[in-house]
C-alpha cells in the first residue's frame, strides 16, 4: 500500500487493498440500526448481524456475506453517498467521505489493529446475536454509539 494513502488518494483512486484497509475493525456498521423514516435519524442497537463475531469484530463470513446476508451494505466510493448518513461516526470511510482526518487509534495511525478495542470505540463484548432478538424489541437495546 502506498504510504498515508488516506490523506493523498481520493476514494475513487484507491486500490482495493487500500480501500479495505480503511476499515478499523470495530464492528459498528455491523450492528442493526433503527431508522426514523421521516427525520431519516438512525438509532443504533446492539443487536449484531448473526455473521458478525462478537470477539474480533470482524465479519466470520466477510467474502460470502453477501449470499448469506443479500441486506449486507457493500462500501465503495460510490455508495457512499447514499449510506454515510448512518455509518458510525468514527468510520474511516465516513470521515473521509466528511473530508475529516483518521482518527489516532485507528490501526492505519497506529499500527495496531487493537488500539480499536483500547480505544473503548469497538462493539467487542457488547452485542446480541440478532437470532437471539425479536426485531420488534430491538428498541429495547438501542445504545449510544461507543467511543463517541
Amino acid at each position: 500500500m502506498r504510504d498515508r494513502f488516506w490523506e493523498r488518494i481520493p476514494p475513487t483512486k484507491m486500490t482495493s487493498e487500500e480501500w479495505e484497509a480503511l476499515c478499523d475493525g470495530c464492528g459498528k456498521c455491523c450492528l442493526n440500526k433503527l431508522e426514523d423514516e421521516d427525520t431519516q435519524e438512525v438509532a443504533l442497537t446492539r443487536v449484531a448481524c448473526r455473521l458478525l463475531d462478537d470477539q474480533t469484530c470482524l465479519c466470520g463470513q466477510y467474502e460470502i456475506r453477501k449470499t448469506l446476508v443479500p441486506e449486507c451494505i457493500q462500501l465503495t466510493p460510490d455508495t457512499m453517498k447514499d449510506v454515510a448518513y448512518f455509518m458510525p461516526e468514527t468510520c474511516a470511510y465516513r470521515l473521509l467521505h466528511e473530508g475529516k482526518p483518521l482518527k489516532s487509534w485507528h490501526p492505519l495511525i497506529s499500527g495496531d489493529p487493537d488500539t480499536v478495542h483500547e480505544a473503548g470505540v469497538s462493539v467487542r463484548g457488547i452485542t446480541v446475536p440478532e437470532f437471539e432478538v425479536d426485531e420488534e424489541d430491538w428498541d429495547d437495546y438501542i445504545i449510544d454509539e461507543p467511543g463517541t
